[in-house]
């Protein structure tokens, strides 16, 4: 799998934690909320491919660009960025051996503690 961070995402991320757009829940919370599948595909619909990708810190280049499977490593909710989703984040791309993107959602954690 060629997966790499997703820049633009990781640059989207912090501007929304610098703008305060970010709910500070807890470890746990993001079974809760993630977006369903439902609302990716309302999404989607309404704002294209382009908006997508910048809620999801990596890219799989090995999947097609109008899908999915695509982005990977969401982090929040397609209004504000979620402390477990970052978390989340964060322990998958150390599970998947993703150093890059383990990194960027360190980075996005601390800024959120920061706010707390």
């Amino acid at each position: 799998m060629a997966t790499k961070l997703n820049e633009r995402a990781y640059q989207h991320a912090q501007t929304l934690i610098a703008e305060r757009r970010c709910v500070l829940d807890a470890r746990d919370d993001w079974s809760e909320h993630r977006p369903s599948a439902q609302a990716e595909d309302r999404f989607i619909e309404e704002h294209g491919w382009d908006a997508y990708q910048d809620w999801y810190l990596a890219v799989d280049d090995e999947h097609g660009e109008d899908t999915k499977a695509r982005y990977k490593f969401p982090y929040g909710d397609f209004e504000n960025v979620h402390r477990c989703g970052v978390i989340s984040a964060e322990s998958r791309a150390g599970q998947y051996r993703q150093p890059d993107v383990e990194e960027a959602a360190r980075h996005l954690l601390r800024m959120l503690d920061e706010l707390r």
